[in-house]
């Protein structure tokens, strides 16, 4: 299962938070112009890391769809939001739209995060729902989807 979820690491968040903006730069040949962006890619990683811990310990699975959790991961930042993966993948890109200064970059993580938005509400949280049944619906009450 370990293999699986480094695959899954490097074909999902791997590619939407590190190959694509750093594919975007190399082509623009943007030299950085923000050290405070930094902060934010830094914890998006920090973030993004401990998510994928929690998933492969606490919950038995990888963060791919093909290999879910067998069970309802609700540690670590889970405890403050519903989609703490998500909110990291988040500041990571914003991370790099500041760092570079890059509107295009700003424009991709905008998106990104609303294609975030509708793949929780009409995908993951249905499934969730119908997967975990009552836990799920008392850690939906008592946890805000994303801050």
């Amino acid at each position: 299962m370990f293999a699986r979820a480094v695959f899954a690491f490097l074909a999902l968040p791997g590619v939407v938070a590190f190959l694509v903006p750093v594919a975007w730069l190399w082509m623009a040949d943007r030299p950085a112009a923000q050290p405070i962006g930094l902060l934010p890619l830094v914890l998006g990683m920090a973030g993004l890391l401990c998510c994928v811990r929690d998933f492969y310990v606490s919950g038995e699975g990888t963060l791919a769809p093909w290999a879910p959790p067998k069970r309802l991961v609700v540690s670590g930042l889970y405890r403050f939001s519903r989609n703490p993966m998500y909110v990291s993948v988040a500041l990571i890109l914003l991370g790099w739209a500041i760092t570079f200064a890059s509107g295009g970059l700003l424009a991709y993580a905008l998106v990104v995060m609303v294609a975030f938005h509708v793949r929780v509400v009409r995908g993951e949280e249905p499934w969730l729902a119908r997967t975990f049944g009552e836990d799920w619906v008392r850690y939906a009450r008592r946890v805000r989807r994303w801050l």
